[in-house]
């Protein structure tokens, strides 16, 4: 375990991964593009949680059968094809039919980030599983904060190269080429990825005969375990900043110019902060304090969000996006460390499964917050964002280390 190639590997997959996918970033530049071919506010919900949602029941179908699985990578390596080429196929069909053809540009565009965030499904289950097997638990933790910093330091280069992109092509080519760009670059993480030692999974569980049984005994864990409630109804809620930060870039249309520069000085800013707090976040792993982490960035999404209230410049939008950068990163290395800490190695993609599942159903809290936007304000979006945030803030406190 912890070898130093294996590491390597990890860090290359989540930077370029970054740079691949941070074009699409859900919060500043999909609602644009999205935007811009005529999707409303729900639509934008929608098409965001399709990119960072996955599909619930296909994480539990995946741990259904991986539970069995001496190896892993060979099945990630066919995650990781099919999401290359849904993402090709994205930037393919805003060139080829563009602003002529709206609704069907629309519709490949959202059937492009099903297929991407489906696959995920399955590879979410997979990555996990692999990275259980070959970093310690410590180890893990600062593997993955190394792995996100580098991921940040990533975005920044692609936020730059968007807001580049953006600012010196005509849109919808633009959007086009930044998908067909990216989808290569993206490429060059999988195979990274591709390539780690995979052990051999020495305890593994008997799969069931049926999906349904699998399903029975799944929820039975969840039901008698209440350490693992705790920590399924504190992620679960974490998520709630999603009601309104999608929301965030398009409210401040209204007060500042959202041009190429603008748009890339806020995902650089956010990128920023998720890169400088990785390095604080791999000091509190190193010492096991997950729950110390999932505790700092409850609150800091507590005050990202109240700043949004002022807004009204780009210094604020900027701060706003640098501390959500930073409280993404903290609460997706709490949340993944904390759930293979206290699973069994046998029910370990089990755990996985029912905590993702359950937990990514938050991720759709974006489709809510477009429609209550649609019938309300950002005041009363951003008053009950907060308010289910401290809910999670609350309950955090009871995590176990």
């Amino acid at each position: 375990m912890d070898k130093k190639l294996n590491h390597i590997k990890n860090v290359l997959h989540g930077f370029f991964l970054s740079v691949g996918t941070t074009i699409a970033e859900p919060h500043t530049i999909l609602p644009l593009i999205i935007s811009h071919f005529g999707g409303g506010a729900i639509l934008i919900g929608l098409y965001s949680a399709l990119l960072k949602g996955g599909v619930v029941l296909i994480q539990l179908y995946a741990a259904f059968h991986a539970q069995s699985y001496p190896y892993m990578l060979k099945y990630l390596r066919r995650v990781f094809l099919t999401r290359f080429i849904a993402w090709f196929f994205i930037g393919f069909s805003i060139i080829y039919f563009g602003d002529e053809h709206k609704e069907i540009t629309l519709f490949c565009i959202g059937l492009g980030l099903f297929i991407f965030s489906f696959s995920a499904g399955f590879g979410t289950i997979y990555f996990k599983e692999i990275t259980a097997k070959i970093f310690t638990h410590k180890f893990r933790g600062k593997t993955m904060a190394v792995r996100q910093f580098f991921s940040a330091f990533g975005a920044i280069l692609s936020g730059t190269g968007a807001g580049y992109i953006i600012g010196n092509f005509e849109a919808p080519l633009s959007y086009g080429l930044l998908f067909i760009i990216s989808t290569f670059l993206m490429g060059l993480g999988y195979l990274a990825f591709g390539l780690v030692e995979e052990p051999i999974k020495e305890t593994v569980t008997k799969k069931e005969n049926s999906f349904k049984l699998f399903l029975k005994n799944a929820f039975a864990i969840l039901k008698s375990d209440k350490l693992f409630q705790v920590q399924i109804f504190t992620f679960f809620f974490a998520y709630s900043y999603l009601f309104a930060l999608p929301f965030i870039i398009i409210d401040a249309k209204n007060s500042i110019i959202l041009d190429g520069q603008a748009i890339g000085l806020i995902i650089t800013a956010q990128m920023v902060g998720a890169m400088f707090s990785n390095i604080i976040w791999a000091k509190l792993s190193s010492l096991g304090l997950y729950k110390r982490i999932s505790n700092i960035t409850l609150g800091m999404f507590i005050v990202a969000i109240s700043l949004a209230f002022i807004g009204g410049s780009l210094f604020v939008y900027m701060t706003i996006f640098f501390i959500v950068g930073a409280a993404i990163d903290g609460n997706r290395l709490a949340s993944e460390n904390l759930i293979i800490y206290i699973a069994p190695q046998e029910k370990r993609p089990i755990y996985i499964a029912l905590q993702n599942n359950i937990v990514s159903i938050g991720i759709f809290f974006s489709i809510l917050g477009g429609i209550i936007l649609s019938f309300s304000s950002y005041t009363i979006l951003y008053i009950l964002t907060i308010s289910l945030l401290f809910l999670a803030f609350i309950a955090s406190f009871k995590l176990k280390d």
